[in-house]
């Protein structure tokens, strides 16, 4: 005996309830696939402070104040004879010294200019301070600090037109240039070597001076 189609019972009814569950559990488990990944991949990955470069050390931390300067020299001598050889072994290489006032016996101030390139250019100002060392003794400490200021050459050009009435409105281009030196750059200097070769060079005339004496 065939059963009536009518008479079937209905299979599982999969509404959208159902549905929305189904979407629900495969979304939680691929948040939580993903959050896993990340976390390995958190682990395997270097620390920020092993990618970022170390901060520079800043210029003033560099100092130092060594007792051991290189920019200062005791000498057996006055301070006026100190300051007077320091000038004249400045002016024997070449240093242009600035004239100064009587009252600026105890200093020195010199330059000298310098071309190593085609369109560089550079200048070197000698600063010499005399001072006593001791009180009722003939010594002095001699100070001395070069600074070395850099320069490049920057060229520059203008155009300009002159109008000719007799011929109507012809114009001749006429074009004019101009140089300057920039500064690029400018230090200290405070390599031992160069200021030990300028005391030895004071020492020397030093000894020539006592020996006029």
């Amino acid at each position: 005996m065939r059963q009536d189609p009518r008479q079937r019972r209905p299979g599982p009814h999969h509404g959208p309830g159902s549905r929305g569950r189904g979407l629900a559990r495969r979304m939680a488990v691929g948040v939580l696939g993903a959050l896993g990944a990340v976390a390995l991949a958190g682990c395997s990955m270097p620390r920020v402070s092993q990618v970022l470069p170390a901060a520079p050390v800043p210029v003033y931390e560099r100092e130092t104040f060594d007792a051991r300067s290189a920019f200062a020299r005791d000498f057996v001598a006055g301070t006026a004879d100190t300051c007077n050889a320091a000038r004249r072994a400045l002016l024997s290489q070449g240093y242009i010294a600035s004239p100064g006032a009587p009252s600026e016996s105890d200093q020195v101030q010199a330059q000298k200019r310098f071309q190593p390139e085609g369109e560089v250019h550079a200048v070197i100002e000698f600063h010499v301070v005399c001072a006593p060392s001791a009180r009722g003794e003939r010594t002095t400490v001699l100070y001395a600090s070069a600074v070395h200021d850099r320069f490049t050459l920057k060229k520059s050009s203008t155009a300009a037109s002159i109008g000719v009435s007799p011929l109507g409105s012809i114009s001749v281009p006429i074009r004019s240039g101009s140089e300057a030196l920039i500064k690029v750059g400018s230090e200290t200097i405070a390599s031992r070597g160069f200021y030990e070769r300028f005391f030895e060079l004071v020492e020397k005339i030093l000894a020539e001076q006592k020996g006029l004496d």
